[in-house]
């Protein structure tokens, strides 16, 4: 008898330590992520570029709230927060009071597709179902039905009244002591509210410095940032494959973007041109799927430097 149920019961056992550790520790493991990347025209002085993303938040989140008004004393030259910041209807007043600390610095937005509509429960399976046939989010899918409606107005009301630039399908300008720093942003691909055209032309000449801001980096997207001439493109979304198998990666990405640039740095070509891409793993989940395995959550502080 103790053959035949010792090893299903330690394999539960071992199921369960894994779920404890995945939601009870890697999940609310947050980490801070440095990276030099050479963009700015020689001679610039560096650029400190704080990127937020993929928040998540419930209300109730302590310590996420405390590590997110932590991440001031870093002191940026500027931040960029790509979106789904929500992931509770209530959540609002507690993202803006988290966040209250880094919208005294100059920044920039744009919204996820969990800004605009709350979670439903997935089967996690139904992420490799999609990926197999093609089909992430709306790019292929029904369209969403029954479906709860965020407050986004009031994030990004909170947001444009602390100064942050609202780059939902459009360019703004920054200056920051002395340098103008342009912001090219769409709105969430992953839900189809993405309209290059309004945006399109590439890198205006006033400016020192450009580059594109997106929440989910679909393809047609950095495809186009690229084929402009945008040497930098900042996306979020895939929660860096979030269940992750040790010493292999992610399995999926929730979009069509190929899984060795789920998350960091890497490069993307387009129209005979190559930019940097950076996507943030983020610091929180979808509040139905509360785990992390293998990719503890994050932010990033880049220091833009001159190219070589």
């Amino acid at each position: 008898m103790r053959a035949r149920y010792g090893i299903p019961l330690g394999i539960t056992a071992a199921g369960a330590a894994g779920l404890v550790y995945a939601a009870g520790f890697e999940a609310r493991s947050f980490r801070l992520r440095r990276v030099t990347i050479p963009v700015l025209p020689a001679g610039m002085r560096p650029l400190r570029v704080l990127q937020v993303s993929d928040i998540h938040l419930v209300s109730g989140q302590r310590k996420k709230q405390r590590w997110l008004r932590s991440l001031a004393g870093l002191r940026p030259d500027l931040v960029i927060n790509t979106g789904d910041n929500l992931s509770d209807p209530e959540g609002v007043p507690e993202v803006l009071d988290a966040l209250g600390p880094l919208m005294e610095f100059p920044g920039a937005y744009v919204f996820g597709s969990n800004d605009y509509y709350g979670p439903k429960l997935r089967n996690p399976a139904r992420y490799l179902i999609e990926k197999a046939q093609g089909r992430h989010g709306l790019n292929g899918n029904d369209p969403a039905a029954n479906v709860i409606h965020n407050p986004w107005e009031d994030l990004r009301d909170g947001f444009d009244g602390a100064g942050w630039r609202n780059l939902t399908n459009t360019r703004d300008t920054l200056k920051i002591e002395g340098v103008t720093v342009e912001l090219t942003g769409l709105d969430d691909p992953h839900i189809k509210r993405d309209r290059y055209a309004e945006v399109a032309g590439g890198p205006s000449d006033a400016a020192d410095f450009s580059m594109g801001v997106v929440h989910a980096p679909y393809l047609r997207a950095l495809d186009s940032f690229t084929a402009d001439g945008y040497p930098l493109v900042l996306a979020g979304h895939t929660h860096g494959g979030q269940l992750c198998i040790p010493f292999y990666g992610a399995l999926v990405t929730n979009c069509d973007l190929d899984t060795d640039r789920v998350k960091g740095l890497s490069t993307h070509t387009s129209g005979g041109r190559t930019s940097y891409l950076h996507v943030s793993a983020g610091c929180g989940t979808n509040r139905y799927t509360p785990v992390r395995i293998a990719c503890p959550p994050e932010a990033t502080l880049m220091t833009l430097v001159g190219r070589e």
